[in-house]
């Protein structure tokens, strides 16, 4: 073939790589430029009020005009209202997830299961909170608690668990089982020695999106743990404050100090999500093959 036919082919291709680059450069600036403008937005108005005494203190006995105050005690309640979300709802999605995968490959139950799951993902903050206020509230009479919090939050964690563990596992090479199976190890063995090993990073990357996910939910929280302004720090009796609430209750005021307070609070949520989301790289990289780990 001629170099007069090469050269325009040649070209043709390399226009239209450059065309599709530069709009791939340009959908990711429009998508990156408002969470820019967003984390700048919070840490401007945040940095302000965000102090030793806003995190070391909590709003007792400061009126909604008052300067001072601070959000030890939302802090400590979405701490522990996370963390027994992530308790009640990390091992049941991953069993779930082990059992859809290497146990109910064509069966109705598995299907069953998948088919609610899907279900879960779909169903609004505020539903998952109405139905602990019904049933955990108001029917058992069991009254507003962190702990009932740590439920509606559950039940929206659940599926993002479960979605993000079914993932990983079927990446899991088939390889390694059936070579683990030649060997006469029992599947369940196999399962918890070379299945979750393998998919461990994926599985704790999907973790953390779902605690990022639940981490600012407020209208769950509403219903359930109610507002205070005392630390509370026993999530199974009583109201108890969350970070998504206090921005909430300080947001709503109509007065400068307490609108402070709210960028501040946002600001403590959006450090700790990302906090968290530093331990779960680290643990990541800290197990990953390349360590021999």
């Amino acid at each position: 073939m001629s170099p007069s036919v090469i050269a325009p082919v040649s070209f043709n291709r390399r226009l239209k790589n450059r065309i599709v680059q530069s709009l791939v450069w340009l959908a990711f600036a429009v998508a990156v430029v408002p969470l820019v403008s967003v984390l700048w937005l919070v840490v401007k108005n945040g940095a302000a009020r965000f102090d030793a005494e806003f995190l070391t203190h909590s709003m007792r006995n400061i009126g909604p005009r008052d300067a001072g105050g601070g959000a030890y005690h939302a802090v400590l309640g979405t701490l522990e209202q996370v963390g027994l979300a992530t308790l009640i709802s990390v091992p049941i999605g991953l069993l779930t997830a082990i059992y859809l995968v290497e146990y109910g490959e064509g069966r109705r139950l598995a299907r069953t299961i998948s088919f609610f799951v899907d279900v879960m993902t779909g169903i609004p903050s505020v539903v998952a909170g109405l139905f602990i206020l019904a049933f955990w509230v108001l029917v058992l009479g069991l009254g507003y608690s962190g702990f009932a919090g740590a439920l509606a939050l559950s039940i929206l964690m659940m599926p993002t668990v479960v979605r993000a563990s079914e993932e990983m596992l079927r990446l899991v090479p088939n390889e390694l089982r059936e070579a683990s199976y030649a060997l006469g190890v029992p599947k369940w063995k196999t399962i918890a020695r070379i299945v979750l090993p393998t998919a461990f990073t994926g599985i704790v990357t999907g973790i953390m999106l779902a605690i990022a996910r639940v981490a600012g939910e407020t209208a769950p929280l509403l219903l359930t743990v109610f507002i205070t302004d005392s630390i509370n720090s026993d999530p199974f009796k009583g109201p108890q404050m969350g970070l998504p609430l206090y921005v909430f209750d300080q947001a709503q005021r109509p007065n400068v100090t307490a609108v402070d307070r709210a960028w501040a609070g946002a600001l403590t949520l959006i450090l700790i999500v990302m906090l968290l989301n530093l331990v779960a790289r680290l643990i990541t990289w800290w197990r990953s093959p390349a360590k021999g780990r």
